[in-house]
């Protein structure tokens, strides 16, 4: 796919980027959790908004450990950030290990055969590479079990290469009273004091944003750094994304008529409804639209709120516009979807999903506006 970015005339979206509420939510994190050190979590393109963007920015907002999912990312986010600390998250991958070396990047290394991988590697070369060790406390994903993290403690003289990170990954931290995060933070409090003076990590967003016995020594949020919400008892900080989407065409429905596919949505008077030229191949939620059943998201159109009817498909959708004055919009008008108080918490329980895929998803037909951050560092 072309990396040039898309004329503003030729697009059916703005998407507008604010960097400077992304650093200053980074700012505001680090400064909630201190004095344990936060991280950064850049992994899927920078949750949507795009890696460079993400990363430097939050380099540039005091970051120094940055988290990613996949080798290939790491990659790109060497080459942007020369000095950074970088985790893998997805582990070592065979064969991979020389790659690591080359762009001084730390595997998290979630299994015994991929700490004897490393070890192996590191005894070939004649190098101690640091990496960090996943244990499993509750999630069942990647990781040891408690059992084989008190092994590796026990046998910690020979493991050969140092640990920058002992990490866990909290379950439910969304659900503050869900009996599972106590049992995570009793059980990886256990483990992390068998690796006496290697940092420990624990906390998502969602973790940053609640008790600090789960900081530890280092939280990686994500979602709440891009202005999400990641609890639904703690308010979301600045909004980072804002959605506008361009008015296709304007048109009168009679009474009884449907609107979309399938009929979904019977007009109950006669309705002015706008079309908007963008669709779930943007990352617009095919469930945001509305039935006769049930209702859908909105969309703010000329300073008021109004609703979204009938299915989105994949490229339009359609907004209820009958309560503005006639006179209230024109073709090639922007409704705005992210932003004007709508959003991505808004949009994602609309869309029965999470802020987290509804950001992630945003596609590439938009133009990409950038506001760009302080260089404080």
């Amino acid at each position: 796919m072309s990396s040039d970015p898309l004329p503003l005339a030729e697009a059916g979206g703005l998407l507008t980027l604010d960097l400077s509420a992304l650093a200053a939510n980074y700012q505001e994190l680090a400064r909630r959790v201190a004095p344990a050190a936060c991280a950064a979590v850049v992994k899927g393109d920078g949750y949507g908004i795009g890696l460079a963007a993400a990363a430097t920015t939050l380099w540039h907002a005091g970051a120094r450990s940055f988290f990613v999912a996949l080798l290939s990312e790491a990659r790109r986010l060497r080459a942007l950030l020369p000095d950074a600390e970088i985790f893998v998250l997805n582990g070592l991958f065979p064969g991979t290990e020389a790659a690591y070396q080359e762009n001084g990047l730390r595997p998290v290394l979630g299994s015994m055969d991929e700490i004897g991988s490393w070890r192996d590697f590191c005894d070939r070369i004649g190098q101690a590479l640091p990496a960090a060790i996943h244990v499993d406390t509750g999630m069942n994903r990647l990781g040891l079990t408690p059992a084989e993290a008190v092994n590796v403690a026990e046998g910690r003289h020979e493991l050969g290469f140092p640990l920058a990170l002992l990490m866990s990954h909290l379950a439910c931290a969304d659900e503050p009273d869900h009996p599972l995060n106590a049992r995570q933070l009793e059980d990886f409090r256990a483990i992390a004091a068998l690796f006496p003076g290697v940092r420990a990590s624990l906390s998502n967003s969602a973790g940053a944003l609640g008790d600090p016995a789960y900081h530890f020594d280092l939280v990686r949020p994500g979602i709440a750094v891009y202005g999400g919400r990641p609890r639904a008892d703690v308010a979301p900080l600045r909004p980072v994304v804002r959605l506008e989407l361009r008015i296709a065409r304007i048109r009168h429905v009679h009474e009884g008529e449907t609107v979309g596919y399938g009929g979904a949505h019977t007009a109950i008077r006669p309705s002015r409804v706008a079309i908007l030229s963008a669709g779930y191949a943007d990352g617009i939620p095919r469930l945001a639209g509305a039935s006769d059943l049930r209702p859908g998201a909105e969309a703010v159109v000329a300073g008021h709120r109004c609703p979204l009817i009938g299915r989105i498909s994949m490229d339009l959708l359609a907004v209820d516009i009958t309560e503005l004055p006639e006179d209230a919009v024109q073709l090639g008008d922007f409704a705005t979807l992210l932003g004007d108080g709508l959003t991505l918490d808004n949009l994602a329980r609309h869309s029965q999903t999470i802020d987290y895929e509804i950001l992630t998803s945003l596609g590439r037909r938009y133009h990409r506006r950038t506001v760009p951050a302080a260089q404080e560092i």
